[in-house]
């Protein structure tokens, strides 16, 4: 490998600003995290920026659901982020948002670039048009089936079950995902980057075979490259405008029109690092404009179609640099191939992970363990999580240390000895094994690379068991061989350290700490300590995996209650007696006559007939339901035996039964109870 310092733009996939970070992110944040590490390790100059992807009709809609603006919503989101960064050690050196004004600014000159080289055409095209919602809808707000295979529910730019690129026209049985309305087509002038171009077509056939992708990416692309059976590329070219409203950065000279969300979003990598140089001082179009700097992505595999086809040769005929290679990982599924599940126990979330107090470096050493550089799902497994972290990271590494540290701080005041031969030949097969670990790290093969990084620990394993130590010391006259082979151990733990520092680095840091040593690269491997090098007291590193941690990790949460259904919006009153209900007198009443009341709006007078061979009166707010002439010589229900109550009106003889909500506002109306025909009046309620 080159011992020449490289220039490094590393990026990983903006997380959308909707919700907080999954596992999925933090899968692909430790991978790049670890890459990046280990190229600084190399001597080589790295700057490692994200963002916010803050725009698109998903967030401005999510935004007034929470009757926020979108821009709060947008930085409400973004405040949650740190503790999932800070907690699993993943070092960005700046984190930006595409809403920021370096994104709008290069979004618009990338635009204004493409139009300059004749690949931006204006065309009308009909577009669906929500009539509930009155705006038109973004492809991920129609859904309907797949045009290729026939699979329901598919969104409206591609099939995730096929991977078919299409118009939302094209989609069968249309519906908005907003409404469920049936969307009509409106016309609407657009505007097309030409990715049909031959000029686009054969930058995109030599980038992609140049090795900027992995060969199963390139199998995929492919077919979308090649020509169909008519001749024609089978990719067309890309709709990048959205009518408002619309939260994005506006098109020059276009009012109302807005740059699609997955055309400024990649931008918004340049933007990051832009926001970063200007924070830093260093000049952003001097270090993109040199050859010698260098342009990574690392992404999932479900937005290949955008990183690997539009974003190049946007920034090919924009005049900008093309990434030199965009690294594709596959999904993390849970317990061999299960797809991740909250509601059953088989989320895997980050946060409740670091509340657990489980150590972020099991994860991040797990999943190295798993990860490649092919385009490959991760699966996540418990019982193997707890394996690997006990059995590698505690039993095997970290047991190097514990087993021969204590000896050279007691008996020989913390300081390394000379190593014999035997010693020296176990070192110098760490060493050799430099090159190997540094290849498998430069193409991001974590797995071999932690294979073989194992296999280190289980030769040194063996050593410490053929020499005993615990027994040497118990030995007169051994002091020196003692030294000897726990200076051995204390060597090999400082190199392997050296070799696991990309994936550990926090346990690195307290390694280097313990064996007082300025930060390790993969130079240091080159040589060792040495005799008389002072090491400092040997503080345990590391926990093993408790299984009631992974049972609480994997635990379903609770059911969420049932909310209680409130009868007519209070809630029922405390349970009475039989005895307490025959205090009600409830009667059957004739309406005999019934009469607005003046200087009120509210009341009606009442004239009741309840069988006693003389007539009540009764005052009863129900005159913004009723008529007078409506009720008279209807029947209702009254409390016959309520005490008589003085009025400004008059005295009220009882009361008149009738239903209303609580809320009047939300549900207006007052009913008044009417019995079934046939009851007389006085007839008693049972």
């Amino acid at each position: 490998m080159s011992t020449t310092p490289r220039r490094l733009f590393v990026t990983t996939a903006l997380p959308y600003a909707n919700g907080p970070f999954h596992i999925g992110h933090i899968m692909e944040y430790i991978q790049a995290d670890i890459w990046v590490r280990f190229q600084r390790m190399q001597g080589h100059e790295v700057h490692f920026v994200c963002a916010d992807d803050a725009h698109g009709a998903p967030i401005m809609i999510a935004a007034e659901k929470a009757g926020k603006t979108p821009q709060q919503f947008v930085a409400d989101i973004a405040a949650g982020r740190k503790p999932y960064l800070d907690g699993f050690h993943i070092g960005f050196d700046n984190w930006h948002s595409t809403d920021g004004p370096e994104n709008h600014e290069l979004a618009q000159a990338v635009y204004r670039d493409l139009k300059a080289n004749d690949l931006i055409e204006t065309r009308t095209i009909e577009q669906f048009y929500d009539p509930d919602k009155g705006m038109f809808l973004p492809d991920r707000f129609i859904k309907g089936e797949c045009p290729k295979c026939g699979a329901k529910d598919q969104y409206g730019d591609n099939c995730e079950v096929c991977g078919a690129v299409y118009a939302p026209t094209e989609l069968k049985n249309p519906y908005s995902a907003l409404s469920g309305a049936t969307p009509v087509l409106k016309h609407s002038d657009h505007f097309f980057f030409k990715l049909s171009d031959p000029r686009c077509l054969a930058f995109l056939d030599q980038w992609t075979q140049s090795g900027a992708v992995q060969p199963e990416v390139l199998n995929k692309i492919s077919e979308w490259i090649e020509p169909g059976e008519d001749g024609k590329p089978k990719m067309g070219d890309w709709d990048i405008s959205r009518d408002a409203p619309y939260f994005g950065i506006e098109i020059p000279d276009a009012p109302g029109k807005y740059f699609y969300v997955w055309l400024d979003a990649p931008i918004g990598y340049l933007a990051s690092l832009k926001n970063y140089f200007g924070k830093t001082g260093r000049d952003y179009e001097a270090f993109m404009a040199d050859p010698a700097t260098e342009q990574f992505h690392f992404i999932g595999k479900d937005i290949i179609t955008f990183h690997t086809l539009f974003w190049p040769a946007m920034l090919k005929f924009s005049g900008r640099k093309v990434p030199n290679a965009v690294f594709v990982h596959g999904f993390l599924t849970i317990n061999n191939g299960e797809k991740m599940s909250k509601s059953r126990g088989t989320g895997l979330n980050p946060l409740k992970y670091l509340d657990l107090g489980m150590n972020p470096e099991w994860l991040r050493y797990y999943l190295a363990a798993k990860l490649s550089g092919k385009n490959e799902d991760v699966d996540f497994n418990r019982d193997d999580f707890m394996l690997r972290v006990n059995s590698d990271l505690v039993g095997k590494y970290i047991n190097i240390a514990s087993r021969a540290a204590g000896f050279i701080a007691k008996r020989f005041n913390g300081q390394l000895g000379a190593v014999s031969a035997d010693g020296d030949a176990l070192l110098d097969h760490l060493q050799s094994l430099a090159p190997t670990v540094t290849e498998l790290y430069a193409e991001r093969e974590y797995g071999k690379a932690l294979r073989e990084i194992m296999l280190l620990a289980d030769r040194v394993n063996a050593y410490v068991d053929q020499n005993k130590p615990w027994e040497l010391a118990k030995q007169d006259g051994m002091d020196a061989r003692l030294q000897d082979v726990c200076t051995t151990c204390i060597e090999a733990f400082r190199l392997i350290s050296l070799y696991l520092k990309p994936v550990l680095p926090a346990l690195a840091a307290n390694v280097e700490a313990f064996l007082k040593v300025e930060p390790l690269t993969f130079a240091d491997a080159g040589r060792l300590l040495g005799a008389g090098h002072s090491i400092g007291a040997y503080q345990h590193l590391m926990q093993r995996v408790d299984i009631a941690q992974l049972d609480a990790l994997f635990e379903p949460p609770p059911a969420p209650e049932e909310p209680k259904t409130v009868p007519g919006g209070e809630p029922v009153a405390e349970t009475i007696s039989i005895d307490d209900f025959a205090k009600v007198d409830l009667r059957i009443a004739q309406i005999v006559k019934c009469e607005a009341v003046e200087g009120s709006t509210k009341l009606l007078r009442l004239t009741l007939d309840v069988g006693e061979g003389q007539t009540r009166n009764v005052f009863s707010g129900i005159a913004s339901m009723y008529k007078p002439e409506d009720l008279e010589g209807k029947l209702t229900v009254m409390v016959a035996n309520l005490a008589p109550r003085k009025m400004k009106f008059g005295v009220s003889e009882g009361m008149v039964l009738a239903a209303s909500h609580a809320d009047e506002k939300a549900q207006p109306g007052i009913f008044v109870l009417q019995p079934w025909p046939g009851a007389q009046p006085g007839m008693r309620i049972h």
